[in-house]
């Protein structure tokens, strides 16, 4: 199982965003994985089963996204740092999305 997993949620359309390019990074640069989210809009699987501890990104590319809706994108992609501490089993990054905001949290 992947250490970190996402979701994303289209809050203008009140449905998951299936089919958003989803990539985690270190803050370096250095990709370390790539995904499209699911019909659920979730990416179960994103990355290695472990990441040494340290500060990671992950990138959400919205732009394609909201063009594929027409829609316009206000934020073409959203970029969420969060911090990988030792002996956490896991880090979900939801996004709530809208073409001209966007909410994220540390899900569970």
């Amino acid at each position: 199982m992947s250490l970190v997993s996402a979701h994303v949620l289209d809050a203008s359309a009140g449905a998951p965003a299936a089919g958003v390019e989803v990539r985690l990074s270190t803050t370096e640069g250095r990709e370390l994985a790539t995904a499209v989210t699911d019909a659920d809009g979730r990416v179960t699987e994103l990355g290695p089963a472990t990441l040494p501890a340290g500060t990671y990104r992950v990138l959400f590319a919205t732009g394609r996204y909201l063009a594929d809706r027409n829609q316009s994108a206000f934020y073409p992609q959203i970029e969420v740092s969060f911090t990988v501490t030792e002996g956490e089993p896991h880090y979900h990054i939801p996004l709530l999305l809208s073409p001209y905001s966007y909410t994220t949290y540390r899900g569970s």
